[in-house]
């Protein structure tokens, strides 16, 4: 299997408000980075849309090492909290709605096709790839802004 490092981020100028999100995917050296948004979304949405995309971008099943900025991604992963959300119809163990079930109803799906480490880096701490996800993020919510 190819190894392949991915680091992402999402943004939102508001929340809700308007989002970008940002990646990098690195492969023996070689980096591709991506970023789109949305008009009107969630920092969440834009974060998980990030992992999303990046999976959705690679052709074949691939050792990933995924590292993201965001606890609720990258937590509801390692811990199991979105396979426990499905498994009980979008239901939060307090019984409440688990919100995004359309986006991780897509991650799941993508990162099963993958052996994904997950692994969490603390935003804006001088992380060189956290920081240009950001950047490319930041710059796609302030694309939507009315000048």
């Amino acid at each position: 299997m190819k190894e392949v490092e991915i680091y992402t981020d999402g943004a939102c100028r508001g929340n809700p408000g308007p989002g970008g999100w940002g990646a990098i995917l690195v492969y023996h050296g070689r980096e591709k980075e991506l970023s789109g948004g949305e008009p009107e979304t969630t920092n969440n949405r834009m974060e998980l849309t990030a992992v999303i995309e990046a999976l959705a971008a690679l052709k074949e099943p691939c050792q990933v090492k995924l590292t993201s900025d965001s606890k609720y991604v990258v937590d509801a992963m390692l811990q199991g909290w979105a396979q426990n959300w499905r498994a009980h119809g979008w239901k939060k163990p307090d019984k409440s709605a688990a919100l995004n079930p359309d986006l991780w109803e897509r991650l799941l799906a993508l990162a099963a096709g993958h052996e994904v480490e997950w692994v969490w880096v603390k935003g804006h701490a001088g992380h060189p790839y956290n920081e240009r996800c950001d950047q490319l993020a930041t710059a796609f919510a302030d694309s939507f802004q009315i000048s």
